[in-house]
């Protein structure tokens, strides 16, 4: 890693680290920055992940109201958070660069229609299954098995799951957006933090870079969370939108026309 290649990663971890802090996308910055910078595709994956969770882990504890208020169904989704995280992770480190880098245009483009469009396909769900009148046990169980499948990908790549996840809790009929959010940050702090163990046991971190942009996100996540009230939270979602889209036109046109 050179000097250059130092600051460049600094830099794109700060600035995923105050984009999470206010809308999420942050892995948007990170994981081209380090492909572009010579890191393998997978190691990049696992780089990136090992370089946000910090931050994912610090956000937990300006939710502990909502999240006491949540606690009697917590454990489930817990479990199912972790099992599907370290599954998720070692499914990641068998898959061959090459075939991961096929996908990864289709993985990037997923995050971002997730990210653009999750808000919409939530409160479709909600409707939907409003409608449908089911039992609270079985949507209790439908929910507790999709967050399986949310920690899985998630443990795979990442892209998207704060969104998945929020779907997922609407259809307990929570409306509560901060104690949905409170359940979300948990829960995606249990999902990376169990892949970063599986990472870091299997040796594939690239740490010099991870460790430049773990100081990065850190300043970024405290000057995002400082200056928070001060930004405009649309134009935010926005640039992280145009930049996701960017970089998956980037990553198509990289990977299938070159």
């Amino acid at each position: 890693m050179t000097p250059l290649s130092a600051i460049v990663l600094f830099f794109a971890a700060m600035i995923a680290g105050a984009l999470n802090s206010v809308a999420g996308g942050g892995s948007f910055i990170t994981y081209p920055a380090l492909v572009f910078g010579g890191v393998p595709v997978i190691n990049a994956n696992t780089t990136s992940t090992i370089a946000l969770w910090p931050g994912s882990v610090a956000s937990v504890g300006a939710y502990r109201n909502e999240i006491a208020a949540e606690r009697q169904g917590l454990w489930p989704l817990l479990i199912a958070s972790l099992i599907g995280g370290t599954l998720g992770a070692f499914l990641l480190l068998q898959t061959p660069q090459n075939t991961f880098a096929k996908l990864l245009p289709f993985l990037l483009l997923l995050a971002t229609f997730l990210f653009t469009f999750g808000k919409r396909i939530s409160e479709s769900v909600r409707s939907t299954v409003s409608n449908a009148s089911l039992p609270p046990s079985t949507l209790r169980a439908g929910v507790i098995a999709l967050q399986f499948v949310i920690a899985l990908y998630g443990g795979f790549f990442g892209g998207g799951i704060g969104m998945m996840m929020l779907a997922a809790y609407s259809l307990l009929g929570m409306d509560n957006i901060h104690r949905m959010n409170g359940l979300k940050t948990v829960m995606a702090s249990v999902i990376n933090g169990a892949a970063v163990v599986v990472f870091v046991l299997s040796g594939a971190i690239y740490w010099p870079q991870a460790l430049v942009m773990v100081g990065g996100a850190i300043i970024g996540g405290y000057a995002g969370a400082t200056y928070a009230k001060r930004l405009n939270p649309v134009r935010v979602r926005q640039f992280v939108i145009a930049v996701g889209c960017i970089m998956t036109v980037i990553f198509f046109v990289r990977t299938y026309l070159q």
